[in-house]
Formats: C-alpha cells, sequence, structure tokens
C-alpha cells in the first residue's frame, strides 16, 4: 500500500504527470514536472511528484531531496512528510521514517488522498491498527474511490479481519470490475469451494481482453489460486481439468509479468556465490568481535517456504515478540558500507540495527524475530555483528517451494520466481547458500528447518525450535493460529490456521508441465530429494 502522489481535480499539466505517473510513464511525468517547476521552482506539488519518480528509480538520495523541498513548498500539506517518510522508510531510517509520519497525521485534514496516503505510511511502518483509522476516513470521504476500499481491505487481511477485508475488496470490485489487486486480494482471503468462488467472473474479465497488463497478471495469479482451491476440493477426488485450468493461469501470469520487468539473473546468482567465497570460516574468525548484547532471532528463507510459521510459532512464547520483516540489516550494512570508518566495526553495525528495530517496532529490551527473508544473503555478517543471534533458516521440498513460488506475485520482489529455469537456478544457488552457512557458522548460531517437520510432528518442531533460541517450553507455542498479531506477509491468512498438510506434495499435480523446472534441479540435486 504505497503512498501514492496527491490527486486534484484539475486538467493543469500536473494533471497529466500524474496520470502518466499511475500509467508507469516515468519519463513523461518527469519531463512534465520539470518544466512546470521551470517556471515555478516553488511547486511543492511536482517536487512531490518527483519524489516518487525518484524513489521508483531507486535513486533514494534524489528523492529526499525533492521530499524536503515538498515540505518545505507545501508547509500545510501533509503529503510533503509523507512521502518524506517513505524516503526515510526505504534508506532504512525506521525511527526518522516515524517521526515524519507522525507529524503529517497530526495535520491532517479530511482530503480524502492525504488520508490515504497517511495510512499507507503507517501500514509501510508496520503500525496497521494506525493505517485502518487513516482508511477508514479515506474511506469514509470517498466511497466510490477503489483504491482507498482497496487498502483498507489489505490493512484488514494484515490484523485478520479477513470477513471485512472481502467485503471491501468485494467493493472495490464493484466500483471497478477490472480492478486486478482488489481480484488478486479477495482470492487469498478463503479457501475457494464450488458454491463461492470467482473463477467465471475474472475468466470473464480476461476474456474481454480490456484489461490493462498489470491487471491481467493479477486475475492470472488470482485465478490459478482458485482453480487449484477447487481442484483439492471437488467432492473428495481430484479434478485433473481444474488443475490444468490452475497452471495454465499461472503460467500465463508468470510470461506476463517476466516480459513486465528488467531482471539480470547471471548478476544475482553471481551475488550469491561471491558471498560464498567471501564470507569464509577464516573471514568471520578475522572479523573484530561484535554487539553481543542483545540476541535477536532471525527466520529467513525463500518466500512461501514456511518462514512465517515459524515466525509465529516462536512469536507465540510469551518472552518473544516479532519486528516482521524489516528489512533493517540490509539497510545498515549498506549506510556502513558508505562510511568507510564504520565498515570494520561489527559492534557499531550490530548496535545500529538494534537501535533502528527497537526505536519503535518492539520495546526495547525485549528479545524479537526479525523475519526479513532475504537476510538469507547476511548470515556470516549478522553472524559477525550479533555473535549472540540465532539464525533459523526455513528449507522446503524443492519442487514444492519452487511451484509454492512460481503460482504466487511478488509485487516488486523475487523477480527470479517468474520463470521455470530462472527459478531453478536461484534454487540452486540458495540451496548452495544454505550448505555454506551450515558448513561455516556455529551450530549453536544457525538452525536449518524442514517445512515438513513442522507439518509432520508440530509439537517436536516447536520443541526444537524453542530449545535452540534459548527459551524454556510454554505450550502457547502450539496455539501460534490464535494470535492476534498482524502480519504483512504473502501467508498472512494462513497462519491464522491450524497447521495443514494439504500443501505438501502440491507440485505433483503439475510434474509434467513443471518438466523444465525438474531437470533442471535435477543435475544438481539428488533424484531421491526431487520425489
Amino acid at each position: 500500500m504505497p503512498p501514492t502522489a496527491p490527486q486534484r481535480a484539475d486538467v493543469s499539466p500536473l494533471h497529466e504527470a500524474r496520470r502518466a505517473f499511475a500509467n508507469g510513464d516515468l519519463t513523461t511525468t518527469e519531463l512534465i514536472c520539470s518544466d512546470v517547476l521551470a517556471r515555478a521552482p516553488d511547486d511543492g506539488a511536482a517536487w512531490a511528484l518527483l519524489t516518487e519518480t525518484a524513489l521508483q528509480r531507486g535513486r533514494l538520495d534524489a528523492a529526499l531531496i525533492c521530499a524536503n523541498r515538498a515540505v518545505a513548498f507545501m508547509p500545510k500539506d501533509g503529503i510533503g512528510l509523507i512521502l518524506r517518510a517513505k524516503c526515510l522508510f526505504v534508506s532504512g531510517e525506521a525511527g526518522a521514517a516515524l517521526e515524519a509520519a507522525e507529524a503529517a497525521s497530526k495535520m491532517m485534514n479530511n482530503a480524502p488522498e492525504t488520508l490515504d496516503a497517511c495510512g499507507a505510511i503507517f501500514g509501510l511502518l508496520g503500525l496497521h491498527a494506525k493505517a485502518k483509522q487513516f482508511f477508514l476516513r479515506a474511506v469514509a470521504s470517498r466511497p466510490d474511490v477503489p483504491q482507498y476500499m482497496f487498502n483498507l481491505a489489505a490493512t484488514e487481511r494484515m490484523t485478520g479481519a479477513l470477513d471485512e477485508a472481502e467485503a471491501h475488496c468485494d467493493a472495490a470490485v464493484a466500483l471497478d470490475r477490472n480492478y486486478g489487486l482488489a481480484h488478486y486480494l479477495r482470492s487469498d482471503l478463503r479457501v475457494q469451494s464450488a458454491e463461492r468462488n470467482h473463477i467465471e467472473e475474472m475468466e470473464t474479465l480476461i476474456g474481454d481482453a480490456k484489461l490493462s497488463r498489470p491487471s491481467e497478471i493479477m486475475l492470472r495469479f488470482a485465478l490459478g489460486k482458485e482453480c487449484e482451491d477447487l481442484a483439492m476440493k471437488d467432492l473428495g477426488f481430484e479434478d485433473l481439468e481444474m488443475y490444468d485450468s490452475a497452471f495454465g493461469h499461472v503460467d500465463a501470469g508468470c510470461r506476463l509479468q517476466r516480459r513486465s520487468i528488467a531482471y539480470d539473473a547471471a548478476t544475482e546468482i553471481a551475488d550469491i556465490d561471491r558471498i560464498i567465497g567471501t564470507h569464509t570460516r577464516a573471514w568471520i574468525a578475522a572479523a573484530p568481535s561484535g554487539y553481543s548484547a542483545a540476541a535477536p532471532v532471525f527466520v529467513a528463507g525463500l518466500p512461501r517456504t514456511g518462514t512465517t510459521l515459524v515466525e509465529r510459532i516462536i512469536a507465540s512464547h510469551p518472552a518473544m515478540d516479532s519486528a516482521g520483516e524489516t528489512g533493517a540489516f540490509a539497510a545498515e550494512m549498506h549506510c556502513a558500507t558508505k562510511d568507510t570508518s564504520s565498515k570494520a566495526d561489527p559492534a557499531a553495525l550490530g548496535k545500529r540495527y538494534i537501535d533502528q528495530v527497537t526505536a519503535f517496532r518492539v520495546p526495547k529490551n525485549v528479545r524479537f524475530i526479525d523475519k526479513t527473508l532475504q537476510n538469507y544473503l547476511y548470515c556470516g555478517l549478522i553472524h559477525t555483528a550479533l555473535p549472540a543471534a540465532k539464525i533459523i533458516l526455513i528449507q522446503r521440498h524443492p519442487m514444492d517451494a519452487c511451484w509454492a513460488m512460481y503460482k504466487a506475485h511478488f509485487q516488486g520482489k523475487f523477480s527470479f520466481s517468474y520463470d521455470q529455469i530462472e527459478l531453478a537456478e536461484y534454487y540452486l544457488a540458495y540451496r548452495r547458500l544454505s550448505r555454506h552457512w551450515r558448513a561455516t557458522l556455529p551450530a549453536d548460531a544457525l538452525l536449518e528447518m524442514n517445512y515438513e517437520d513442522i507439518v509432520r510432528d508440530q509439537a517436536a518442531a516447536s520443541r526444537r525450535l524453542i530449545g535452540f533460541v534459548g527459551l524454556s517450553w510454554d505450550d502457547e507455542v502450539l496455539r501460534f493460529h490464535h494470535s492476534a498479531a498482524p502480519s504483512a506477509t504473502a501467508s498472512a491468512v494462513q497462519v491464522r490456521r491450524p497447521i495443514y498438510s494439504s500443501s505438501v506434495g502440491k507440485w505433483r499435480h503439475h510434474a509434467e508441465r513443471l518438466a523444465p523446472l525438474r531437470a533442471r534441479l535435477a543435475r544438481e540435486i539428488p533424484e531421491a530429494e526431487l520425489a
């Protein structure tokens, strides 16, 4: 739910710039804004829009400059502060981002676009209850805007209000039947049944051929999910035709998405292999002492492999809290590399990380879990910076893991997941990296946990997890699905249910069409592990 540039009813050049931005045309947006600023350099709205384009291009320094100018030239408009907060958040300055968001919230008027943007930044910061209040106000002010309905529904999904989320998705679709994001979110809120599903509705929309590419992509993935739900539930026997439909929609969505993104698979995998070659036992042994006053728990792994399940189990212990997916360690690491004086100081890196996470996400002096998936890249750095930290890497059957990723839409992340061969190559690189960490890090610092082991024996796996992180046993961890804590992950719905085994072996229904993926994996993984 990213904060969007303010929308105003006009026909000015900035109106055209906003339309170009909404259509993904950053170049046209920037040209129009530059022309506006050449004539009126104090136009805060133009600076606000340039903040958004800079963020999308990954130019964080430029984005913050533009946001600060938007604040200076629109001192009574909260949008500038909201955009400043977003820049700070993306840069890893979560505490400063919260300050800017709080300042913006104190100057809110009833303009629905500003209320929606304020809700979005609080959502990014993980403060979903606060975000919901702004979304409710935006919807109350303009119940005819589908984006506001969708953002409210997305927040309700994270907080477990699934029936309300479905009602607001229905409302968003009623306002705009081609709204792909709402269709996608709605499909994930429950297990679809023969009596209650949206398959015919979505297939009709695709058949009409009037969808934008982004909306068609979202509908394809939604259809894949709903068709697979029905294939598994149909009167106790498998519906092979429905499985074929599920794969066909997923595959079409992946092909459309892959054509829509620029992704350099070779570079990403080379980065992993460089980590393996650099962060060796000798490198760790030679590193200066880290910050040992805190013992956070890092749960990492590929998406859709059970990381959220493990996080919820551990976080259900009364002595633990969860910071969610913070991204804070990577952000602090990148900040450290800009400052050459701190590159060799793991203790400073560890201390800054702890300060960032405890700025507002979790109380100080309370043990917490960080479930940022891609921390698997930084296990060596985490161990040197935070020697008392516990790292849990989640593994899953290769084919189940890859099918689960292939059929999911990650909206800007995990670009390797939309092509079977690229997915296989990345999975193999992750496997190499996992084996490297297993051979490199001490046994009391790293635990690998298989998703299938948790499903097979929840109690035994939970005891192993709780023992590894150094806590006494508490039966509450077996009731993780009762937790009211919000979840912003792709598994936010599933972790509110008791553990189930129906996701084990799902790939077998699509074995023939996943043959390219399996063949590439089989070149490096023994046949027994792929069976």
